[in-house]
């Protein structure tokens, strides 16, 4: 894969498996080649996709929670650019119906720093790799939205989410100079590890119209925070 052939390229940060394995699999449909991460050298369900599309799937190594390996991350694709940036994390406690008294400090914290501190590392350490006017997405949650959340459940997710959120906004306002656009997305309640066997949708109904939203919001300069089918979510 080189920045010289004629295909957009997008960089999937977290793509071994689940939706961000869908994301890169969907765009690559659409004609993008595809720089995706994983955080062990192990073969996943990216590296098969990879064996499928030689030549236009470039697999990098990175645990997003470990600022060294971002820093390196940055170093090895220094001389890249990238007309996408898609940041793909997200966690959550071992027990999710507790309330937030009751998780430990421990647990609380290692999903604060995965689903909120650690993603925006990540875009801030590789924003500069977007072409100008390309596009900074970031996996977020409608259960991030504090106006929707009008019956609690999942308060440390929901929490670590509308944190990442209001810190996406603030790296917004820094860069509002920039006309970029910018997407928090909520994919919808999909069945995933994550998302669990009773979720809503499957990957196949959320991911290509997360694309579809993705590739429309490249002409509307700004953060939104969408849905699946490009519908605002309410802060």
């Amino acid at each position: 894969m080189t920045d010289n052939d004629n295909h957009p390229t997008i960089l999937i940060i977290g793509a071994s498996r689940g939706l961000g394995c869908a994301l890169a699999k969907t765009f690559l449909d659409q004609g993008w080649n595809v720089v995706g991460t994983v955080r062990q050298p192990d073969s996943t369900p990216l590296h098969d996709l990879a064996r499928r599309h030689p030549g236009r799937v470039a697999i990098e190594q990175l645990d997003i929670t470990l600022p060294e390996q971002i820093d390196t991350l940055r170093e090895r694709l220094s001389t890249r650019t990238f007309d996408m940036l898609f940041m793909n994390a997200g966690i959550t406690n071992r027990h999710p119906e507790q309330i937030v008294a009751q998780v430990s400090t421990d647990e609380f914290v290692h999903v604060m720093v995965t689903n909120a501190l650690a993603p925006m590392r990540v875009v801030e350490a590789l924003c500069d790799l977007v072409v100008a006017g390309g596009l900074i997405g970031v996996m977020s949650s409608g259960q991030g939205s504090v106006a929707n959340n009008t019956q609690g459940q999942r308060e440390v997710y929901r929490g670590s989410k509308a944190a990442l959120n209001t810190f996406m906004r603030s790296f917004a306002a820094r860069h509002a100079h920039e006309r970029r656009p910018m997407v928090l997305m909520a994919p919808g309640w999909v069945r995933t590890e994550l998302g669990g066997p009773e979720a809503r949708l499957d990957i196949d109904e959320s991911i290509p119209n997360v694309v579809k939203t993705l590739l429309a919001a490249r002409s509307h300069p700004g953060l939104q925070y969408l849905d699946y089918l490009g519908r605002t979510v309410p802060w």
